[in-house]
């Protein structure tokens, strides 16, 4: 893939796809910044990223749920790099229940992990990319929104509203050299997830095991997908090579929708 000496935030990036995502980009020659709210995990994963020989990648902490976190992140980006190039909201993290067991709580965790948190990093970002003339943002979105899955109703419309706000922006600054698109993954089993269910019981366990094979029975190549499959989506819409897109929602889904 095509950067041309170019520099990328990735949100939400200390552990799982996020972190995937840096490690590509990286790898691909980009100076990254890692954001996100663990700053212990993102003192473990910073140095594991690949050395670039624009310098130094950078971590920032953040809480990018709310709109100072998300300037936070941008001011020092820019001040570090000078110049920012491309933007990945990857932060999020909805909570998956059944629709009538939602709490208050649980229903304001999901829209802001997802939705605030891509809506104010965009807009933290943007004044920025659209003076240097040049910028590619790749938000995460889900496949859930096109297929609807159980359990997803709320997580699926916190991220309708980012395949919606992408495909409003794309359409606003088309002539700007700016681009918006979206990555919709299907089922991703990170290490984290591993992680999590090995510390559920035996009862809770089982039950979740049940819903992952109920889930893969909806992907045709039964299976799902890999960090790096996501990642490589990803890091193609943030190259230069992508500059024809936007306004796009490219699925990464083992074929569980189509067209």
């Amino acid at each position: 893939m095509q950067f041309d000496n170019r520099t990328a935030i990735v949100t939400g990036s200390a552990s799982g796809l996020g972190l995937g995502m840096a490690t590509y980009l990286a790898e691909e020659g980009v100076r990254v910044c890692l954001a996100d709210i663990d700053g212990d995990r993102l003192d473990q994963v910073l140095p594991t990223i690949p050395v670039v020989a624009q310098g130094p990648h950078l971590g920032v902490v953040a809480d990018l749920s709310t709109r100072d976190g998300a300037e936070t992140m941008a001011a020092r980006a820019i001040a570090a790099f000078g110049r920012v190039d491309i933007l990945v909201n990857n932060a999020g993290g909805g909570v998956i229940r059944p629709t009538l067991e939602h709490t208050e709580e649980t229903l304001r965790q999901t829209i802001d992990r997802n939705l605030w948190t891509m809506t104010y990093c965009t807009l933290a970002m943007l004044p920025h990319l659209l003076g240097n003339g040049y910028g590619r943002v790749v938000s995460i979105g889900a496949e859930s929104v096109r297929n609807g899955l159980w359990q997803h109703a709320f997580y699926s419309a916190a991220k309708g509203g980012v395949h919606g706000f992408t495909t409003g922006l794309a359409r606003e600054f088309a002539e700007t050299g700016v681009t918006f698109n979206v990555v919709a993954p299907a089922m991703v089993l990170t290490p984290q997830y591993f992680d999590l269910v090995a510390t559920l019981e035996p009862d809770a366990s089982a039950r979740q095991d049940a819903f992952v094979e109920q889930i893969r029975g909806s992907i045709p190549m039964a299976r799902g997908g890999t960090v790096r499959e996501v990642a490589a989506a990803v890091a193609f819409l943030a190259s230069d090579d992508a500059g024809y897109m936007t306004g796009q929602v490219v699925s990464v889904n083992g074929g569980s929708s189509m067209l």
